[in-house]
């Protein structure tokens, strides 16, 4: 079951690396902008606070040439902040600053932007200047991370499971604590190797340079990874000494909650809630939703493995891990609202963002998950309920058993009650023949039900470690506001009226992002009224005169509603001449041009 789970997320952890978290809000010089004189320093303000790398910044000047500079810092010791001092004489021109950090929540982020001494040079910097991404690097480190999270899952659900729960025959779980704890340290151990190119965007030989680990243990990410290390060799030590005990007593319980607690507080540390809005609360509702989905996805493994391996298997542990789940759901639905709406910021956000769509699909997937936990629980009842009528008449037999010795010591009179006796004797036997075939029957049903959820929980952790890759909807939000005060367009709006005739309307177009590289296109009809209206065809294309470059079909496709694709990809920074041809019925139809800046 593990390997079948590690086996999906390591062909989900392929589709790409993960989104930055950081917003950019403001630069100084701002994007764009023309300086009568050489500016002294470049300065980054972000949405959060973020962590500097040695190679943060790269400045390069109108020949393509890198400009000299001092160390990255922090502007008047603002974490949210990153700055450079530049030479005292740069010449002029347009100069292109590329920039790379690390945000709150570990993920890294990079961009690039120009700004212009004296007047714009006819040429600028190509767009290869910003730090390379390497792919195998971030996918590698994805799926350690993705790794992580199973195990973790299984070590602490498992033990509580063993503890709490109190199966008849514990050994049979030792196999998954042991897989458990191993691939949580070999995870561990890739994440703190990977760290560094990961954070640096570069290839995985660097990452066995003799600074990269120290450079590593200099981060927050780094040393949550060190902690959790600590953590996970303490709790071998722990579980070594526990081994083979069959009750625990409160010091043992209590220790074990503090191993899981701080193994949880590694995760929460260094990645959504460490960064935001109430990163108390945030911190505080995080390690409680991990655990809850430890004990309840982890517990779930554990009692699949006890239904298959252990044949003396009672209703007991079964009823009292029953309970244990409802308390982790509860915690699972209080904590994960709250992250939602953290997350979200507004009701736009569910559909309007990238976050928003996956958390959507994850809410469908834990609808699922809930209705195969009552499918679980009612055959865990039907369980219970037929044990208990298979002890029923042995307690009875047990009082007639004791009667029935009374009476031989009393006479013949008792020997001759006792012959009813035997007969119900022989009744009894019959009906706990027929209880013991419908206790396996439930107890298959139970197998099947638990097997089916595990496989649907599965499937929920692998949408909540997609969650933490992806860039928060209130994040998003913010990013757009502060990007368009600031001059760095989040998109690109253009609207571009059309007449055709006696008939005319306009078309509103959007490129996401609005920079180089592949855009997504959203195209609205209006009609002359304002309202949404339908055209037979309607078709974009995008040519840059200056590099003689296009014209470039967008291929937008009719979406039911509006016209779009996600497959734009504009090579080059320029002001681009966007053709809009928009097709009203079979003969009449009107072309319309429109200039659209596209930048870095």
């Amino acid at each position: 079951m593990l390997l079948g789970s590690l086996l999906v997320l390591l062909l989900l952890g392929t589709a790409g690396t993960a989104s930055a978290h950081a917003a950019l809000e403001s630069t100084d010089p701002a994007d764009g902008s023309v300086l009568k004189s050489a500016p002294r320093t470049v300065t980054l303000t972000f949405s959060e606070s973020v962590a500097l790398l040695d190679d943060s910044f790269r400045v390069y000047d109108p020949d393509n040439r890198r400009v000299r500079t001092s160390s990255a810092h922090h502007a008047k010791d603002a974490g949210d902040t990153a700055s450079v001092t530049l030479p005292a004489k740069l010449g002029t021109g347009t100069f292109t600053v590329a920039w790379r950090v690390v945000s709150a929540d570990s993920h890294p982020v990079s961009g690039a932007f120009t700004f212009s001494i004296g007047k714009p040079s006819a040429t600028t910097t190509a767009i290869t200047t910003a730090p390379t991404e390497e792919p195998l690097t971030g996918s590698l480190y994805d799926i350690a991370r993705y790794f992580a999270y199973i195990a973790a899952a299984l070590l602490i659900g498992t033990a509580t499971f063993v503890a709490l729960c109190r199966p008849p025959n514990p050994t049979v779980l030792n196999k998954p604590i042991l897989m458990g704890w191993w691939t949580l340290l070999a995870a561990t151990v890739v994440l703190l190797i990977l760290r560094a190119p990961y954070e640096a965007g570069t290839g995985l030989a660097t990452a066995f340079e003799p600074s990269a680990i120290p450079k590593t243990l200099t981060s927050r990410p780094g040393l949550a990874l060190a902690a959790r290390v600590v953590l996970i060799a303490a709790t071998a030590f722990f579980l070594l000494r526990l081994r083979g005990r069959e009750r625990f007593g409160r010091v043992a319980l209590g220790t074990g909650a503090v191993l899981a607690v701080g193994l949880a507080l590694t995760w929460a540390s260094a990645e959504h809630a460490s960064a935001g809005i109430q990163v108390p609360v945030a911190m505080t509702s995080a390690v409680l939703h991990l655990l809850a989905m430890s004990v309840w996805l982890g517990g779930l493994t554990a009692l699949l493995t006890v239904l298959y391996r252990s044949s003396d298997l009672d209703a007991a542990p079964v009823a009292r891990f029953s309970r244990l789940a409802f308390a982790s759901v509860t915690v699972l639905v209080v904590t994960g609202i709250y992250q939602s709406w953290r997350g979200l910021g507004s009701w736009n956000a569910l559909t309007g963002t990238s976050y928003g769509r996956i958390l959507l699909v994850k809410l469908g997937a834990v609808t699922l998950l809930l209705a195969v936990a009552g499918w679980s629980r009612r055959w865990t009842g039907r369980l219970v309920e037929t044990e208990v009528r298979l002890r029923v008449p042995e307690l009875v037999r047990a009082g007639a058993d004791g009667a029935v010795a009374s009476g031989e010591s009393s006479g013949g009179a008792g020997e001759g009650a006792s012959h009813p006796g035997d007969g119900s004797k022989d009744g009894g036997d019959g009906a706990q023949g027929r209880g013991d075939g419908s206790k396996d029957r439930y107890r298959r049903g139970l197998r099947r039900s638990v097997l089916f959820e595990v496989g649907v929980g599965v499937v929920v952790l692998v949408i909540t470690t997609l969650l933490t890759n992806t860039l928060p909807g209130r994040a998003a939000a913010d990013a757009r506001k502060t990007a368009t005060s600031a001059g760095i367009p989040a998109a690109s709006v253009t609207t571009v009226p059309f007449r055709v005739g006696n008939a005319g309307g306009k078309v509103q177009i959007t490129l996401d992002p609005g920079r180089v590289g592949e855009n997504s296109v959203e195209a609205v009809v209006y009609g002359p009224d304002g309202g949404f209206a339908t055209v037979p065809e309607l078709r974009l294309s995008f040519t840059l005169a200056a590099q003689k470059i296009g014209p470039l079909d967008a291929n937008v496709k009719d979406e039911g509603g509006y016209w779009g694709t996600n497959s734009l990809n504009l090579p080059i920074a320029g002001t681009w001449t966007m053709k809009v041809t928009v097709r009203t019925t079979d003969v009449d139809q009107v072309s319309v041009s429109r200039q659209v800046r596209i930048v870095r």
